[in-house]
């Protein structure tokens, strides 16, 4: 077997280990940070969780797909780790990078509801006060 064939197998698994172990951890500790921006609404926080992690497996799946191109003959043992260790280097910043763009944007959600409770006054007014 080639050894460029060889990189690629070896790719190819780590990569897909690597997501699956993220995708989850992700849903798994995700899921109450995402019961809390939902204001509890467990329900729909687990709908959110399956589609956060489907949408996670079919971007980096598709990236590691796409980034399996050929950067050249690999000639040796030196090569393939060389290969491999960019390659993997790259999915595991852009794993790092999505999800830390979704914590982002789930945080300003939360933020945003926690806003807008506390802006709902303690007591109901009680009436009309007489213009100046």
């Amino acid at each position: 077997m080639d050894r460029t064939v060889i990189a690629y197998v070896i790719y190819l698994s780590v990569s897909i280990a690597l997501t699956v172990w993220v995708a989850r951890t992700l849903s798994r500790n995700g899921r109450v940070f995402l019961a809390d921006v939902l204001r509890g609404n467990e329900e729909l926080a687990d709908a959110v969780n399956r589609l956060l992690v489907v949408g996670f497996y079919l971007v980096n799946m598709g990236f590691v797909a796409l980034f399996m191109t050929d950067s050249g003959d690999v000639s040796d043992t030196r090569g393939i780790f060389e290969n491999l260790s960019a390659k993997l280097g790259v999915v595991l910043l852009v794993l790092g990078i999505m999800h830390l763009g979704n914590v982002y944007v789930l945080n300003r959600i939360r933020r945003r509801g926690a806003m807008e409770r506390e802006q709902v006054p303690p007591v109901a007014p009680q009436g009309w006060t007489a213009q100046a």
